[in-house]
């Protein structure tokens, strides 16, 4: 069983994805992480972000894995990154990883293998128009951008960084028109995707809203 969880930044897609994982008893992946992954390598190596003939070289001899334990960690040539994929400076960074047609092809085809090897939840941006059309149930989530930039400080400020909430609505609003305008694997709702617009509803309560679609 493939699971799509689509929606922008903050919508309640990676934690909701990691239960959902963990209620089926399928693997959970964080797509966006191994984009992080990536860029954080290229900023330690100094690559010009905009050479995309060098970040396509590097996302081919790049490793990425994804590990389960008591929650996601994802090593990056075998050095755990989980925290410092997260800092504000990756974050400003990725979409330019992210936009790279050769990039996304190598990231994609590693996504395809680990999903299709066994059962997956995966969470991103164009799951469920891009790295997996056929999958088995497709979701979007959403929220409103005060409810995702409220979500987005939180998790900031629990990995010890400081921010304020209207810098971090600023930086979602400006991630959220680059994921919809880039050229390759815009933040899309597939046509056959289930919207569930999570603003007022908790955790838990969307997390049975998508199992009864999928258990029923």
């Amino acid at each position: 069983m493939v699971i799509a969880i689509d929606g922008p930044a903050g919508s309640g897609k990676s934690t909701v994805s990691k239960l959902i994982a963990k209620r089926l008893g399928l693997l959970y992946i964080d797509t966006g992480a191994m984009y992080r992954a990536l860029t954080l390598k290229a900023m330690r190596k100094s690559i010009d972000l905009h050479d995309e003939k060098s970040l396509v070289e590097l996302a081919k001899t790049t490793k990425i894995e994804l590990e389960e334990k008591s929650k996601l960690h994802v090593f990056l040539d075998g050095e755990d990154v989980s925290i410092p994929i997260r800092t504000p400076e990756v974050t400003a960074e990725v979409k330019y990883i992210a936009r790279v047609p050769g990039v996304r092809h190598e990231m994609v085809a590693l996504q395809r293998s680990i999903g299709s090897k066994q059962g997956a939840v995966l969470e991103g941006r164009d799951i469920g128009t891009v790295v997996f059309p056929n999958a088995d149930y497709k979701f979007y989530l959403d929220a409103s951008p005060e409810e995702r930039a409220k979500r987005r400080l939180e998790d900031l400020v629990e990995l010890g960084q400081k921010a304020n909430v209207e810098e971090v609505k600023k930086d979602i609003t400006a991630r959220d028109e680059s994921d919809m305008k880039r050229s390759v694997g815009a933040l899309k709702k597939a046509k056959d995707a289930i919207t569930i617009d999570t603003t007022v509803l908790s955790i838990d309560e969307v997390v049975d809203k998508l199992l009864a679609r999928i258990c029923r």
